[in-house]
């Protein structure tokens, strides 16, 4: 994996398989799975973060966040961006950062939330393809984003 000029992600970079792992347990495929922390000092969280063995995979520091993974683990750290803490998925990725090349898109995730009776907080346009992202909120008030990157 790479990173793209921003010192983000480049998805294009990213090994592909075929599809998810079909013999995991979920209804939905949501896709990999990280938390999201707010943070005060990116640069302090990223020490701490290190002394438990998490290493820096993507981001920019300079733009106040930064990714984080130790194994199949994996932390965002984002100062000045977010109000809360966040769980985070990213449909068509997985744990390992390879790109699946047939997943669920974020549209067919959005119509399956709203028909299971979930309110989507911000949408994406269901006619829209590639990235896009949704958000919603669990019952104790946590936020969700679900953001496809391709």
């Amino acid at each position: 994996m790479s990173d793209d000029a921003d010192g983000g992600f480049d998805p294009d970079s990213f090994p592909t398989v075929p599809t998810a792992d079909d013999s995991l347990p979920g209804s939905l495929e949501l896709g990999v799975f990280s938390l999201s922390l707010s943070v005060t000092d990116i640069d302090a969280s990223i020490a701490f973060y290190a002394k438990l063995g998490f290493v820096p995979t993507g981001g920019d520091t300079a733009s106040g966040w930064a990714i984080l993974k130790n194994g199949e683990t994996t932390l965002g750290l984002f100062h000045g961006m977010f109000d809360r803490n966040m769980l985070t998925f990213n449909p068509g990725l997985t744990p390992r950062m390879e790109r699946i090349e047939q997943f669920t898109d974020i549209r067919e995730l959005q119509r399956s939330l709203e028909a299971a009776g979930l309110t989507v907080d911000s949408a994406i346009e269901p006619d829209s393809t590639g990235p896009g992202s949704i958000t919603l909120t669990d019952p104790d008030g946590n936020p969700i984003l679900i953001d496809q990157f391709f």
